[in-house]
């Protein structure tokens, strides 16, 4: 049995799937198989995937349901302990699982293991920013929400998860059309610290076509799932309205009143600082501009997300 199964959701990525999945293969670690799922591609993807003749490539094709859907079908199809995510457009460093598998190896009680990233902008690629104090040169096992203040210490494309977590946990909430790895995140920071390496061992490309690139308002993710967790978890709390604020300015930005009423009213303006709260009183046209010049700035490697 292969050691790690590599769950790859596909839908309209023809221009990257063929360097992701080259990025597979040229790992140091071998001992993985590779769970393409095909969610109603209608460009030339399933071509690109299909020129691979590797064994170790199992390929699904189904009907368009999104993401979550897509990346719960391979969880089901999944035949090793432990399982990791890569979506279609981005790729590994070579030693990404080598990385993991020592880690695993080191630390046997523990079941989730993650990575630095960095990221392509329009511009020029970025390393992430951690809100974590630095002691090993190796790894950290962190909680999930006080390393995740800056940038998340978990992703979809380099992390790594024991099976059973999400027998405990639960899977992707296919109802999420935008957040819905956040969520995930969530509940598993809530059961389970982080090993958190320093190597940067991912590279999020940029595809201007992602949804995840885009402000979508519908279906975003609902916090009050965590209400009663929030009470007696301070770090949670903090963490939801760092992310409550983003989706707060997003709705303003995208003019929708109700959705920013909902994710604002929640928030404990005393936490996160005037410069936030501030931010909350801005008009959609000024914040338009902060985020332009934001933007123009992050391009450059310098400052960090308007958003948090």
């Amino acid at each position: 049995m292969a050691f790690f199964s590599i769950i790859i959701p596909l839908y309209n990525k023809e221009n990257f799937i063929e360097n992701t999945i080259q990025s597979i293969l040229n790992q140091t670690f071998q001992n993985f198989e590779i769970i393409v799922v095909n969610d109603g591609s209608t460009d030339k993807s399933e071509e690109k995937l299909l020129q691979f003749k590797d064994s170790r490539i199992y390929y699904f094709s189904k009907k368009n349901e999104g993401v979550s859907a897509t990346r719960n079908y391979g969880i089901e199809k999944a035949n090793s302990d432990f399982i990791t995510f890569l979506d279609a457009d981005d790729y590994w460093y070579p030693t990404f699982l080598e990385t993991m598998f020592a880690n695993i190896s080191k630390l046997p009680d523990q079941k989730v293991f993650s990575a630095a990233v960095e990221f392509d902008t329009s511009k020029k690629t970025i390393p992430a920013q951690y809100s974590i104090s630095k002691t090993n040169e190796e790894f950290e096992i962190v909680n999930y929400f006080k390393a995740s203040i800056k940038e998340t210490v978990l992703c979809t494309s380099c992390a790594v998860f024991h099976k059973s977590i999400f027998e405990e946990i639960g899977n992707f909430d296919t109802k999420i059309k935008s957040g819905e790895d956040t969520d995930l995140w969530i509940r598993i920071g809530l059961v389970y610290p982080v090993v958190f390496s320093w190597k940067i061992l991912a590279r999020y490309v940029y595809d201007p076509k992602s949804l995840s690139k885009k402000s979508e308002m519908g279906n975003k993710m609902d916090f009050s799932k965590f209400e009663e967790s929030e009470k007696t978890n301070s770090d949670l709390k903090y963490f939801l309205d760092l992310n409550r604020f983003s989706l707060a300015i997003k709705s303003k930005l995208a003019g929708e009143t109700a959705h920013f009423n909902k994710y604002y009213s929640p928030i404990d303006l005393n936490k996160i600082g005037w410069k936030k709260k501030t931010l909350l009183l801005f008009p959609s046209f000024a914040l338009r501009f902060l985020i332009s010049f934001k933007t123009f700035l992050a391009n450059l490697g310098i400052g960090s997300s308007v958003f948090k």
